[in-house]
């Protein structure tokens, strides 16, 4: 592991905070169609950047941890309960890092071609 998992952070941060709309954003938690264009969002930008093989494991993945996790952030918001709000969050991102870590052997694509070779 070196250079190659700070590229693949920065390009979740990009797909997964920068690219997702307001809408998403908002309306994930409760829309399965808003959620699913956050991912395929993700899933898109991802594969670009890594390959197919390495965006689609990880946008099938971010699905998931994101269906659990907007609900649950959406919940505890709705409460007032900050603190679980924001622990929820921080585990959505330990989630999300471990499988981008997880996965790397998979790494394909441009960014590959152009950095590490």
């Amino acid at each position: 592991m070196g250079f190659e998992v700070y590229i693949v952070l920065l390009f979740h941060w990009m797909a997964d905070f920068i690219a997702q709309t307001d809408k998403q954003a908002t309306n994930k938690s409760s829309s399965w169609r808003w959620l699913s264009a956050h991912v395929l969002t993700y899933t898109l930008i991802m594969s670009f950047a890594f390959g197919i093989k390495y965006g689609l494991i990880n946008g099938i993945t971010h699905l998931f941890i994101d269906a659990v996790t907007s609900r649950a952030s959406s919940h505890f918001w709705k409460k007032g309960d900050r603190h679980t709000f924001f622990v929820v969050i921080g585990l959505d991102q330990l989630l999300h890092t471990c499988i981008l870590i997880y996965t790397l052997p998979h790494l394909g694509g441009a960014l590959k071609v152009i950095i590490w070779q």
